[in-house]
């Protein structure tokens, strides 16, 4: 908008279309630029307007005359006062850009805790890449756990994104409690899976409006054991398959009987949860 005034005042005073003096429009030019064009944005704009300014007073030559000063002087007072304010918001929303970014990144620290490189006889690694450029908190969770059973991970996701998919917390958080004192691996992946209804009926009496993302959340998870035992153990539920590497191969593992994500256990006809047992010689 700043720089189509400025057009437009080019035009009409370089142009038949010249019936009067339309140079003072050029004033409004460095507010409306610093209202969504940042400082930068402004002093282009200002810049923009001075040129026009100064090419119209010698077109016409209307140098001396005290329209002119008044119109550069109108001009410099409405440009400074713009530039002020619009370095003044800018400073302000990277503020609280800064402080967002901070929570998002400790409430993500506290979701998915850094993975120990070892866990007994366990070596262990993990990644997280937001799918969202910029984006610090994600429906993404993981965890490894060393307990007296052995060490026991899990690995999901939420339907969603934003900060509906952070209900992950509701899994990760009854996984952290459970695996210490269930010794069926198949119980650890109820209680996950109780945790979310909860946090569902929890969300859905709080809904205002309806939210499709609160009502039909699931989560997709996989559960995995590695005892002190030449095999391990995993449970699938409705997530991408693990992927076993052994003797320089990839395999992936298919469990015996697929089982929806949590969410959705209204399409289980069978047990809810089966364990599925392979050897343990390569990499999960």
């Amino acid at each position: 908008m700043p720089f189509a005034i400025a057009l437009l005042v080019l035009l009409i005073e370089f142009t038949p279309a010249h019936v009067g003096y339309t140079v003072p429009l050029l004033v409004a030019t460095p507010a409306l630029a610093a209202v969504t064009m940042g400082p930068k944005g402004t002093l282009a704009a200002v810049g923009a307007a001075v040129g026009v300014s100064l090419a119209t007073a010698t077109y016409n030559q209307a140098w001396g005359s005290q329209q002119v000063y008044t119109n550069f002087l109108a001009l410099f007072l409405v440009s400074a006062a713009s530039f002020m304010t619009s370095s003044a918001a800018r400073t302000r929303r990277e503020n609280e850009l800064n402080q967002v970014r901070r929570i998002a990144t400790a409430t993500q620290e506290v979701l998915l805790r850094p993975v120990p490189d070892r866990l007994g006889p366990v070596r262990a690694s993990s990644m997280y890449l937001a799918a969202e450029t910029g984006a610090q908190i994600g429906g993404d969770l993981y965890d490894v756990v060393q307990t007296r059973y052995g060490v026991r991970m899990i690995v999901g996701d939420v339907r969603g994104k934003g900060l509906p998919a952070v209900r992950a917390a509701a899994v990760l958080g009854a996984f952290r409690e459970v695996v210490h004192y269930e010794d069926d691996l198949a119980e650890v992946i109820n209680h996950c899976g109780e945790a979310l209804r909860r946090d569902a009926v929890v969300a859905v009496a709080g809904v205002v409006g309806g939210d499709d993302a609160l009502l039909e959340g699931f989560v997709t998870a996989l559960v995995a054991q590695i005892p002190d035992s030449p095999h391990f153990e995993t449970i699938n539920r409705g997530h991408p398959l693990p992927l076993l590497l052994s003797n320089g191969t990839v395999r992936p593992l298919m469990p015996t009987v697929p089982l929806p994500p949590f969410g959705l256990e209204e399409f289980i006809s069978g047990p809810p949860a089966l364990t599925d047992s392979y050897p343990s010689a390569g990499g999960l």
